[in-house]
């Protein structure tokens, strides 16, 4: 009997990273599809699975395109003054555009993985990302930011450390994002210092 909960647990285990993965895909696409499917039957009586995604990656690629041109420039600017004028909208703009370019952007601020000495005397070592290493400018001479994301989570924590505690790592910035969400069980290939 207990070989048989080990082996239920076993067939658990092999199955449910999977099942969790195909589930959140399907519920990203029925999501994603269904805010324009509703209108695409209303209107022109089509129901294709799938062509809501479509409009809507056609409709993003043209908008990065418009975004591009020189007329679309001054409004650009115009909604970026309005939005960057306003207390509570200014806070909320600068946070989301500051965190998709660092993730997304041309000025990506994750891509170099780092682990650092937080104990000494026992020896223990934290991994994060370089995000900063000019705090000088803000009185901190010698020091640099190393953002901690936390495990099973979204969010972490920015820690200004002394840069001879930093140690850059030979890995690629989402295999480092992925070992860190992880809490350490995803398989890496390598940990070296660079």
């Amino acid at each position: 009997m207990k070989r048989l909960g080990t082996y239920l647990l076993q067939g658990i285990l092999l199955i449910a990273p999977l099942a969790a993965t195909v589930y959140i895909v399907y519920f990203l696409f029925q999501f994603t599809d269904g805010l324009l499917s509703v209108y695409l039957e209303k209107y022109f009586e089509l129901k294709i699975p799938g062509l809501g995604i479509l409009i809507i990656l056609c409709l993003l690629v043209l908008l990065g395109i418009l975004g591009e041109t020189f007329f679309a420039r001054p409004v650009k600017f115009l909604i970026k003054r309005i939005l960057l004028r306003t207390p509570i909208l200014r806070l909320i703009y600068t946070s989301v555009k500051d965190l998709f370019s660092a993730f997304v952007g041309k000025e990506k601020k994750f891509d170099k993985p780092v682990c650092v000495l937080v104990d000494e005397k026992n020896d223990i070592w934290r991994m994060g990302f370089l995000t900063n290493d000019k705090m000088g400018d803000m009185g901190m001479v010698g020091k640099v930011a190393v953002y901690f994301p936390f495990s099973y989570n979204i969010s972490g924590i920015l820690y200004i450390v002394p840069a001879d505690r930093i140690k850059s790592l030979n890995i690629s910035p989402a295999e480092a994002m992925k070992f860190i969400i992880s809490g350490g069980v995803s398989e890496m290939d390598f940990l070296q210092e660079k």
